[in-house]
């Protein structure tokens, strides 16, 4: 058995983002078409992992999908024809930037621009929740291979420069890309 990996290891994922909605009274019908997909939805605050595709939930009836990346709107075309008559799905592929961090003192970096309380116990593996960050919008999701963070394509830059800065006294170690498989665990890192 090795030992851990020490460090704060840093990573951009390529990733379609898809939101899907369910229209008013008609959620457990997109929750079935989804698991027909096989993908469950998530509760609200939460984060669950299929094969290559990960779904979160940070709004009431609205869930972020995240998927290997297609043919530019190929995977929100699929969601929009299947959710028909009781959802819509919108693509967010070029308006969020997904990356990854992973490490064991991960949550000590982003705590010292984060709203939310990062502590284990209270934001456990499966969680998920939007924030602010460095004075930067940011959805955060707890995987088991670290956190995944989604935040505008317009703020990316400033993230990314943040979270290097402040994870270089932590032993930053930049990654090349990593793969929506490797993030829902079909991979390995």
């Amino acid at each position: 058995m090795s030992a851990p990996e020490s460090g704060i290891r840093l990573a951009s994922c390529a990733a379609d983002i898809v939101e899907i909605a369910a229209l008013h009274g008609r959620t457990r019908e997109l929750e079935n078409i989804a698991g027909a997909r096989g993908l469950d939805l998530p509760v609200l605050g939460r984060v669950t992992a299929a094969a290559d595709q990960l779904a979160l939930c940070i709004r009431p009836a609205r869930w972020l999908l995240i998927a290997a990346p297609a043919h530019p709107g190929a995977t929100a075309a699929l969601w929009q024809a299947a959710c028909a008559r009781v959802g819509a799905a919108v693509d967010l592929s070029s308006g969020l930037a997904a990356l990854h961090l992973g490490g064991p003192q991960v949550r000590e970096v982003l705590s010292r621009a984060c709203r939310l309380d990062l502590d284990p116990q209270v934001f456990p593996p499966g969680n998920a929740a939007a924030t602010v960050m460095a004075q930067v919008a940011v959805i955060l999701a707890v995987l088991p291979s670290g956190l995944l963070l989604l935040t505008p394509t317009s703020t990316a830059r400033h993230l990314r420069e943040w979270l290097t800065s402040t994870a270089k006294p932590f032993g930053l170690v930049p990654r090349a890309d990593v793969t929506v498989a490797a993030l829902s665990g079909d991979e390995t890192t």
